[in-house]
């Protein structure tokens, strides 16, 4: 048996050199595919610790330390919590018994300590997290020999950055579960241990000729890093977005920040050790200069930016470690985080901010000067610039910036250091950077804002070299004796050229610009047009590729800020005929004057103020087209097409004048025109439109959209004065609409399926959203009409069930449009009219609450969301008036609530049964079981159903908690125990308040209960 085991040992072994030594293709296969069989077999776990024990090549430990990190990651089948203990507590030992490991052995065992630790996190053994003592696992290393402190500081290392990366292999909730829970316990202990041990290796004389601290300092400065580039939020932010990364550091770190000595330990290190080393401490910088804003208040903020400066300041003038592009890169990076993270405000304070933004210009312009080292870096320097450009119009500080005087430099060296760089790139065959359109692209996009700071000095520049290169270009191109080598860098500087002046002129900021600023990209325009005129003519002969495409993004800048995105065009009738002009369009082809009215419109307010005549004189075409529509009216014949052209005309017209009209002045002038000295003079000829043409939705559509924008208090534009009787003249015209075209409507009988939209829908969509606006629209007090016997509100919501009886349940749903306007006015119905609601008929009642049943579960959010308010209104007011019936009153319930409680109490069957009990159980299987996106909403009208509800609910909380496996009855029946903790009976809104925090916790504790739970609820089971 013995000697089995060796002899499968020296297979494995075999196999193991094969795989990593062997250079025969084949060989190497094969080995593979007997260790991947290895590694799927039943005895692998023992055959591993075997081949740890006594494998005699480095090769078989690293099979077993990789062949365990697998077994342990599996999710199916996953290893006894015993076993995962064991495996631990030996590679501890393991490690700490031979220090003499290959480096890559060393780093899988480490590898498998820490996915170990990071799946068992939540993992007890009597009361006790047995893998959350990672510091005290490491202890005995750290207080070891040189060799033993690095493998405790990599186990710290790796471990955060295990935990900080999620896998695909496991949900991500359970990643950032883990996480967070390593960020509130442990993170910032394994920090602190690192400064800590940082402080001590660098307070002594380190021997970094030693190659053993040479690597225990690089292990600490990973470690560093590590810590600093945890996700502590959950953003999961990714590198392409460095430069708008902030560092989320916990309020419970801020001590470690607010002590300078933390700061000033990285520009210490920085100052003291090689600069093979300086990249990590210049990486953990960036991340400390990225730190939160709110960490700090204003005074301590100035103060950690101040010491951030000075050392910056530092750095600049002992700058002989930059010359490693590494190091460079860094500190490129950590110069563009002092502006994402700091304001110009803030800097311009610091007391050596003269000098070091003198410094910091100086190093860019030598940066730029020396395009050819490290090119990915100038992103960094251009962006701080572009930030310091764009803070120059906000900044409030009376020190002075000194960008006038900085800027520029940049701007000069940027532009001239490309314009040198074509001739070397030509002579030495260098890659171009022009090819590169994307880095040129960003690099410009910066240079836009950045040129146009102090604008005439690069307008001025431009100008000058432009002109230099253009001359030298065609008097090249006139010379028979010209080379191609100095054609093509002439080519190249201009294409440079055309580029920027597009960059700078796409800087342009309307509000910011001057006129000179205007006269100025005008002198850069012509020049590059003059350039076209003189490449268009070499076309033919050979052209220019670059400069062409540079040509094309001159345009699309110069379009882009001068033009915009509609071309001018000559306005000729053909180019109008929604118009209508010579009779050129049907009815459907009017539909762009009411986006071309409302442009109209917009322009007419640029300068109308309250000048009402030149409003009367705007409105004369209108006037006339009125009275022409009225004059066909009042006859008994008359040509029935012209009447609909000119009246749907004029109803788009006066629409998109209305829609642009947001101001109430300007609004009250349109009012006054409809409706002067408060008497409908056009109101009477849209009602006769109604009236004849109800059954031609081209006619009525327009007509039903006109009046619902007039009565839309959009923008508070309905304001009448108190004495003002015209907000209740307005919705009797209103009521008088809807009524007419209800009743009328109503007469169609049976429409086919394919046109029922079109013919009927439309048009009782457009009245929903109608009397929605109106209702909601502040500016009727709707009580006078029952006061005074008016029984305008009366018939308009009589129209509105009658038009809604007309219509299927699943017509309401079907159509987006009829479902968003019935549900925002059923939501303003239950909210201010619920006694109108009350006094239905059982059936209708009916009809609404099966409408709202059905709505809850809407893919579209807004009528879901509609739904809830609407439900959360009606049980509210049934709660109330339940709860009065069952006290003793001095004064009678009214007749409404007496009726609707009447009916419920004599069809409970029919609706308490039927509807409140299966909305209770549809509320409840969305928010525990589906991905319920709007669970506010959604918690608002669950309370009033649970206290109208209370044995229904406990039946029902029953059945769910007794469907669970037995291992989850008592979790699932605490979820709810603390559902309705400290919740009582009334849904005053501070109790309604705290149920919705309930639900959320609720919510989540019942989703991580249920995780590895096959339970899936239907809502009808529940019921019975």
């Amino acid at each position: 048996m013995r000697d089995s085991g060796r002899k499968s040992l020296a297979q494995l072994e075999n196999l193991c050199k094969q795989l990593y030594e062997t250079t025969d293709t084949t060989t190497r296969l094969q080995a593979e595919k007997a260790l991947v069989e290895f590694t799927n077999s039943p005895d692998c776990l023992s055959k591993c610790q075997l081949l740890l024990e006594r494998g005699s090549s480095s090769y078989s430990q690293l099979l077993a330390a990789t062949c365990l990190t697998k077994l342990v990651s599996r999710t199916n089948n996953p290893l006894p919590l015993e076993q995962r203990i064991d495996i631990r507590n030996y590679v501890l030992n393991y490690l700490a018994t031979r220090p003499k490991l290959a480096t890559f052995v060393t780093q899988a065992l480490i590898q498998l300590y820490a996915r170990i630790t990071k799946l068992g996190w939540f993992d007890c053994q009597k009361d006790d997290y047995v893998f959350r003592n990672a510091i005290t696992d490491v202890t005995r290393f750290l207080q070891d020999s040189v060799e033993y402190c690095i493998i405790g500081v990599t186990i710290l290392s790796q471990l955060t950055n295990e935990i900080n990366q999620a896998d695909t292999t496991h949900p991500l909730t359970k990643h950032r579960k883990i996480a967070s829970s390593f960020r509130d316990s442990s993170l910032f202990d394994i920090f602190t241990l690192s400064c800590n041990l940082l402080k001590q290796a660098s307070g002594k004389n380190l021997n970094l000729n030693d190659e053993s601290q040479h690597g225990l300092l690089m292990q600490l400065l990973k470690l560093t890093h590590n810590c600093l580039n945890f996700d502590f939020i959950g953003t999961s932010t990714d590198e392409s977005s460095d430069d708008l990364c902030t560092v989320q550091i916990p309020t419970s770190w801020r001590s470690a920040f607010l002590d300078s000595s933390t700061l000033q330990l990285f520009f210490d290190l920085y100052h003291s050790i090689p600069p093979s080393f300086s990249p990590l401490v210049l990486s953990c910088l960036v991340q400390i200069a990225s730190v939160r804003r709110s960490l700090f208040n204003n005074a301590e903020r100035a103060k950690f930016l101040s010491h951030l400066v000075d050392g910056v300041k530092r750095i600049l003038e002992n700058p002989q470690s930059l010359s490693d592009p590494n190091n460079y890169h860094e500190f490129c990076r950590l110069l563009a985080r002092l502006k994402s993270n700091y304001q110009l405000g803030e800097l311009v304070k610091v007391e050596n901010y003269p000098e070091v933004i003198r410094l910091i210009a100086n190093f860019t312009v030598t940066s730029l000067q020396h395009w050819e080292f490290a090119p990915n870096s100038v992103h960094y320097l251009l962006s701080l610039w572009q930030r310091l450009a764009a803070s120059v119009p906000y900044v409030k500080a009376t020190e002075p910036h000194m960008l006038e005087t900085y800027t520029p430099e940049v701007t000069k060296a940027y532009i001239t250091s490309r314009l040198e760089s074509v001739h070397i790139i030509l002579r030495d065959g260098l890659e171009d950077p022009l090819e590169d359109t994307g880095l040129v692209q960003q690099q410009l996009d910066q240079l836009s804002t950045i040129g146009r700071c102090e604008y005439e000095k690069t307008c001025a520049l431009l100008v000058q070299l432009f002109d230099q290169s253009a001359q030298s270009y065609q008097e090249l191109l006139q010379s028979a004796s010209a080379s191609p080598m100095d054609i093509a860098v002439q080519e190249g500087r201009l294409t440079w050229l055309v580029y920027i002046i597009g960059a700078v002129i796409g800087g342009r900021v309307s509000f910011a610009s001057t006129d000179e600023q205007d006269a100025m990209d005008g002198e850069l325009v012509c020049r590059v047009l003059q350039l076209m005129n003189l490449t268009d003519s070499r076309l033919a002969q050979a052209g220019n590729e670059k400069l062409e495409l540079a040509m094309l993004s001159f345009f699309e800048q110069f379009r882009k800020i001068y033009i915009g995105d509609q071309v001018q065009k000559s306005s000729k009738s053909e180019h109008f005929s929604f118009l209508g002009i010579n009779n050129q369009s049907n009815l459907t082809d009017m539909r762009c004057r009411t986006t071309f009215y409302t442009a109209l419109g917009r322009l007419l307010m640029v300068d109308l103020g309250e000048d009402e005549d030149q409003y009367e004189q705007f409105m004369l075409p209108l006037t006339a087209a009125f009275e022409a529509v009225a004059q066909m009216f009042s006859t008994n014949s008359f040509n029935e097409q012209e009447a609909k052209r000119t009246l749907v005309g004029l109803v788009r017209d006066l629409r998109g004048i209305a829609f642009a009209f947001n101001a109430k002045t300007s609004f009250m002038m349109l009012f006054e025109w409809m409706y002067p000295d408060s008497y409908p003079s056009y109101m009477p000829i849209l009602q006769r439109a109604i009236e004849l043409w109800y059954h031609d939705p081209a006619c009525t559509t327009p007509v039903l959209k006109l009046m619902a924008e007039l009565v839309h208090n959009r923008s508070q534009r309905l304001q009448f004065d108190v004495s003002s009787p015209n907000g209740i003249l307005l919705f009797r015209e209103t009521s008088k609409m809807i009524t007419m075209y209800g009743n009328r409507i109503l007469t169609l009988g049976e429409v086919p399926k394919d046109q029922v939209y079109a013919l009927k829908l439309k048009g009782i969509s457009i009245c929903f959203s109608m009397l929605k606006a109106a209702l909601s629209g502040s500016y009727v007090n709707f009580g006078v009409f029952r006061l005074y016997g008016d029984d305008a509100l009366e018939n308009a919501l009589q129209t509105f069930i009658k038009l809604l009886l007309s219509i299927p349940h699943s017509d309401l749903l079907d159509y987006p449009k009829l479902s968003q306007s019935y549900y925002s006015l059923l939501e303003v119905l239950t909210q201010d009219h619920m006694n109108f609601i009350a006094s239905l008929e059982p059936h209708v009642i009916m009809y609404i609450l099966s409408s709202i049943s059905e709505g809850l579960t809407a893919l579209d959010t807004m009528v879901c969301t509609g739904c809830c308010s609407c439900l959360d209104h009606i049980v509210t007011y049934l709660f109330k008036q339940l709860s009065r019936s069952t006290k003793k009153r001095t004064t009678p319930l009214n007749r409404e609530s007496d009726c609707f409680l009447h009916i419920m109490q004599q069809h409970p069957a029919m609706i308490q049964q039927a509807r409140n009990l299966r909305m209770l159980s549809t509320v409840l299987n969305i928010i525990i079981f589906e991905d319920c996106r709007n669970q506010w909403s959604m918690s608002r009208p669950l309370l009033g159903l649970i206290l109208l509800n209370e044995k229904y609910f406990s039946d029902l909380r029953n059945s769910i908690v007794n469907s669970q496996p037995p291992e989850k009855q008592q979790a699932m029946h605490l979820c709810f125990e603390n559902l309705m903790e400290g919740i009582e009976r009334n849904l005053l809104t501070k109790n309604r308040d705290r149920f919705t925090q309930n639900l959320s916790a609720f919510r989540r504790e019942v989703n991580d209960s249920m995780k590895n739970s096959t339970y899936g609820v239907n809502s009808n089971d529940m019921m019975s």
